[in-house]
């Protein structure tokens, strides 16, 4: 099967991890200020093709960095603003950003992923999301068990295909990166 047979449109959510998928990650850091985001290569192309098909799309982002006290949620707002603004410059948008602060060993943790409580909230906001239609795209195992939690469609999104081959129980579909992807829906 493939992602053309799921007959996506608007009234599908796509849910996009950050770090990684939609932003080049610093391995062993953060990204803290936006002199340290990069888009990785047709992510902008790829937002603004995403936009055409499905009706929301939602970032949902581990950010433990806030719970160690690295970065303030202010000075992450204000990264995230300017992100959203270069999307939209280039033709595409973001509905909402939905983040976990908090650290990996925190007991309440519900939000940060493979949780669903950024999903959750994502359903409050937005009422007519339908987890069965939806789409998780991320380039970690924990991405993926986030979406399957939830009995969305998962896509790894990586430029290695092991973790899809090794884990089809909770891995659907696998694309090098966003660009790849999209072309995968069109």
């Amino acid at each position: 099967m493939n992602l053309k047979e799921y007959n996506i449109d608007k009234t599908w959510t796509l849910f996009l991890d950050r770090d990684g998928v939609v932003n080049k990650r610093i391995i062993g850091n953060y990204i803290l200020r936006w002199e340290d985001f990069e888009f990785l290569p047709g992510v902008l192309d790829a937002i603004k093709s995403f936009n055409k098909i499905f009706g929301k799309v939602v970032i949902v982002t581990n950010q433990q960095c806030i719970g160690k006290g690295i970065i303030t949620e202010n000075e992450l707002a204000a990264l995230h603003e300017k992100m959203l603004k270069e999307i939209e410059k280039n033709g595409g948008a973001i509905d909402a950003i939905f983040y976990a602060p908090l650290t990996r060993e925190s007991l309440h943790n519900i939000d940060r992923k493979p949780n669903v409580g950024m999903a959750l909230k994502a359903k409050k906001k937005f009422p007519e999301i339908n987890f069965k239609k939806a789409v998780m795209a991320g380039d970690s195992f924990s991405d993926m068990e986030f979406g399957h939690r939830l009995s969305m469609i998962t896509v790894l999104v990586n430029e290695d295909p092991v973790m899809a081959k090794d884990h089809p129980e909770v891995v659907c579909f696998w694309a090098r990166d966003l660009k790849e992807f999209s072309t995968q829906l069109n």
